[in-house]
């Protein structure tokens, strides 16, 4: 298969493999499907078990993120890090993963547009005014005393 023929089918399977960026400006993906070595996916038992072992390696990954969510640590990073270890074999994986980087982009897409910007600093602004608003009626009515003063009683 030549990358320079004018056949669009040749050329497309041409830059899949190898994820160049094709002429009209757009990055092809990689191809869906395993990554496992070709001597591994010559073999169906050795392939089932590595699948399988991709599988419990990625799910220990993302148990641990979950885990993660309510105590500290970067809970969601471990989250995706296990997904991007199941998208190493699994295509619905990798369907995830395209689908939450290209949700991740229009956000950031959205938050760079400068009226959302400002909207965001207004209400931020507004918030810290009703929060700042909302202590100094507490400290107003009850006082303020630092812990090591509280005297026992």
């Amino acid at each position: 298969m030549n990358t320079g023929s004018d056949e669009p089918g040749e050329v497309a399977v041409a830059s899949e493999k190898t994820g160049e960026a094709r002429t009209d400006g757009t990055h092809d993906e990689r191809g869906l499907g395993s990554r496992a070595p070709e001597y591994v996916k010559a073999r169906r038992v050795l392939h089932l078990s590595w699948q399988v072992g991709v599988f419990i390696v990625g799910l220990a990954v993302v148990a641990a993120g979950v885990i993660m969510l309510p105590l500290p640590g970067p809970g969601w990073v471990v989250i995706f890090g296990g997904m991007a270890i199941w998208a190493t074999e699994f295509v619905w994986a990798q369907l995830v993963l395209r689908w939450t980087k290209r949700k991740v982009t229009e956000a950031a897409q959205r938050a760079l547009d400068p009226k959302v910007r400002r909207r965001n600093i207004i209400l931020t602004v507004i918030g810290l005014v009703v929060i700042a608003a909302l202590v100094g009626i507490y400290v107003w009515k009850f006082g303020f005393e630092m812990p090591w003063k509280i005297k026992d009683q």
